[in-house]
């Protein structure tokens, strides 16, 4: 190992720091993610809108609901309501799990903010003893997948979601399966208040997503690894 003076020891330092921080984000940014879906499980809404950032931004069915009001509206006096009648879960003979996976996170290089894309399942449905509390047209097992693309933030050094992008790949009832199932989930019309429980906008119509059995692209944030590299501060604009 050749000689190293003190000035180029304290850049490999210096570089072994950023590279330790960049990785102690990533797993922060992951925990993030991993702790939405524990609360989402158990229709926890309140605790769902502390990991967003002040000005966060869920994109759920071709509309975006802002900050924490407009995540409290999807999350309790929409999905919430829809499944437990507002009471917080578990809630006996409801199931509701949301498997969270496939993370590849990318951090900026002044590692204030970050990208992630996660797959999620979700398995639902209500137990015999219990369908009568299920709201009129809702299947009674479903299953869901949805891919995210998500920007993070670093806010007050805490890291929190700045916009959840919820891109729903197939719905289906679990007996029919998805080949032939259409999408109990239709996206938005109408927004807030007019909707009491919409989006506060909706997508240009470009971006307009039908559900399935329709598919979208879900664009990558990040290059592949063998055949290009995106600068870090391109992919987090």
């Amino acid at each position: 190992m050749p000689d190293l003076d003190a000035d180029s020891i304290l850049d490999r330092l210096g570089g072994l720091e950023n590279r330790v921080g960049e990785l102690e984000d990533v797993n922060a940014i992951r925990r993030l993610h991993w702790a939405y879906g524990y609360y989402i499980d158990f229709n926890l809404p309140d605790q769902v809108a502390e990991l967003f950032a002040e000005d966060g931004v869920v994109v759920f069915l071709s509309g975006e609901y802002v900050g924490h009001a407009g995540v409290r509206r999807l999350y309790g006096d929409w999905i919430q309501q829809r499944f437990t009648g507002g009471r917080p879960g578990p809630v006996d003979g409801l199931l509701l799990d949301h498997f969270q996976m496939q993370d590849v996170i990318t951090v900026a290089p002044d590692r204030q903010t970050a990208k992630g894309r996660f797959r999620g399942m979700l398995f639902g449905g209500w137990h015999d003893d219990f369908q009568d509390t299920r709201e009129p047209g809702m299947p009674q097992q479903f299953m869901e997948a949805r891919i995210y693309e998500n920007d993070y933030v670093r806010e007050d050094g805490v890291w929190k979601i700045r916009r959840l992008d919820y891109m729903m790949q197939w719905q289906s009832n679990y007996e029919d399966g998805w080949a032939h199932t259409t999408s109990h989930l239709q996206p938005a019309t109408k927004t807030f208040p007019e909707d009491p429980v919409g989006p506060d906008r909706l997508l240009a119509s470009r971006e307009h997503r039908p559900t399935w059995p329709y598919r979208r692209d879900v664009p990558m944030h990040f290059a592949h690894p063998r055949f290009g590299n995106l600068l870090a501060a391109s992919q987090t604009d």
